[in-house]
């Protein structure tokens, strides 16, 4: 999804709003309508049924203004029951669009659901949290502009990234879950098939780690591989803001800029104090923000993201009128390595005063390739035990990987202090969503501002659906 506006069109169409209050408010007055929808995409010349959802101008999810209350009604079109969460929102619990907390029922098709809650600002998206339907890309940002994306010269490019199968998605986990070798394989005694991972990799890796469960069909740049990628036009010489956001199921990316160095403004809609990076890690479910400088020189900047323990790679491209935008293939020359927390450590929030934890608690996280159940504290959630805390404290929580795959973790219904990394205390970035490297130790600190039960769990879709999630509650 794309904004091409100039700075002074955008600028313009905004004091138009501004200017004329009575027809703004007649525009909003009605909830805004998103629908979930079955379309057709092109998968590597193959046409493949996907979902969607849909917003009120026909675009793929939603950008609101800022100001603008989150006042919506979702339509199911999709044929089955869903239900959709909006990922970096803090909504009351009955709102958040989950079933597992027994807050809401799926939606039905045919029928809506409406949500009225005031957003947080920042790049954020949205996807179904019912089965395994976010592996069929029922998925899609969600821009929530502020004060300062009105004053900033720089043109908008969101990326929404994606793995694909042409597989159903209870196929691969069925595979899985019964030990079988299928086309992306699972661990059969120690290192598994690492998705097809080039064995150059083992270098980076620690004895018995995984990367990648399964071997995807496709990785995907807004429903676009590098066969054919989309291609943004850009000014020469101009700036472009990147809010880029890892959609996918159980992949995790490097993304680099061409040769370019981007600074990093915020992550997980939060914003951060710069910092100057040539490529940046992207755990699943997480989001980043980067300013990119364009050269003068007129030539086109591939953004690409690269598949960790792979040389498989999407994108898309920044072309000024006029500029050459050659073929790229969708292999890099190198696999990539594991994604790390080295930018984690170097991320401090802007604008935040954390508190001291009054309270902390410990899980861990466990579970193994054979059998494929992932869990924590060696729990699923059909047994779980919760992280109880109470209203109004600021809780520690100190998560270690006991396990050989990596853990993107994400806290419904709170954002959260990056409080220490491998036992080392830090000022990091405020996120919904954080890395647990194999073997690693992080502890968040969140305030207890937001009363209810609300899902933790990791945000790789496989693990979850076989067992890693719990929630934290309190009256």
């Amino acid at each position: 999804m794309t904004l091409r506006l100039s700075r002074r069109q955008f600028v313009a169409s905004a004091a138009l709003v501004l200017a004329t209050p009575a027809l703004g408010r007649m525009a909003y007055a009605a909830p805004l309508t998103l629908t979930a929808e079955r379309r057709t995409i092109e998968v590597r010349g193959k046409p493949a049924s996907v979902l969607g959802l849909r917003g009120p101008g026909g675009e793929s999810g939603l950008v609101l203004p800022p100001g603008e209350a989150f006042r919506l009604r979702l339509e199911n079109r999709i044929g089955e029951p869903t239900i959709i969460h909006w990922h970096g929102q803090t909504p009351p619990p009955d709102q958040d669009g989950v079933t597992d907390t027994g807050y809401a029922r799926p939606i039905a098709d045919g029928g809506f659901a409406d949500y009225d809650f005031a957003p947080r600002t920042g790049t954020h998206w949205m996807h179904s949290h019912h089965g395994l339907q976010e592996m069929r890309l029922l998925a899609a940002p969600l821009i929530v502009r502020g004060k300062d994306d009105l004053a900033r010269d720089a043109q908008e490019v969101t990326v929404l990234l994606h793995d694909f199968s042409f597989k159903a998605p209870e196929e691969l986990v069925a595979g899985l879950a019964g030990g079988m070798m299928n086309h992306g394989g699972m661990d059969m005694g120690g290192m598994g098939t690492m998705g097809g991972m080039d064995h150059s990799a083992m270098g980076h890796m620690m004895p018995g780690m995984d990367l990648n469960d399964v071997e995807f069909d496709a990785y995907l740049a807004n429903d676009r591989t590098l066969d054919d990628p989309q291609v943004v036009t850009v000014e020469t010489g101009g700036r472009v803001y990147l809010r880029l956001i890892n959609g996918a199921a159980a992949t995790a990316f490097w993304v680099d800029f061409g040769g370019l160095t981007g600074t990093v403004m915020a992550v997980d809609g939060n914003p951060v104090k710069p910092v100057e990076v040539a490529k940046v890690p992207l755990a699943q479910g997480q989001r980043i923000d980067i300013l990119l400088q364009l050269g003068t020189d007129g030539a086109a900047v591939p953004v690409l993201a690269q598949r960790e323990g792979d040389r498989a790679r999407t994108g898309i491209v920044l072309a000024p009128t006029g500029a050459s935008v050659p073929r790229i293939a969708d292999k890099a020359a190198e696999v990539a390595p594991p994604v790390d927390l080295s930018l984690e450590s170097l991320l401090v929030a802007e604008g935040v005063d954390a508190r001291p934890a009054e309270v902390t608690r410990r899980i861990r996280l466990t579970g193994s390739m054979m059998p494929y159940v992932w869990t924590i504290d060696d729990r699923s959630w059909a047994d779980r035990l919760p992280v109880a805390v109470k209203p109004g404290q600021c809780v520690a929580v100190e998560m270690v990987n006991e396990s050989m795959m990596a853990h993107p973790m994400h806290l419904h219904g709170h954002h959260f202090d990056v409080a220490a990394l491998n036992g080392k205390p830090v000022a990091g970035a405020r996120r919904d969503t954080v890395l647990v490297p194999v073997g690693g130790r992080v502890t968040i600190a969140f305030d207890a501002d937001n009363a209810g039960r609300w899902l933790f769990h990791c945000h790789n879709l496989l693990h979850m659906a076989t067992g890693m999630m719990t929630e934290v509650t309190y009256a």
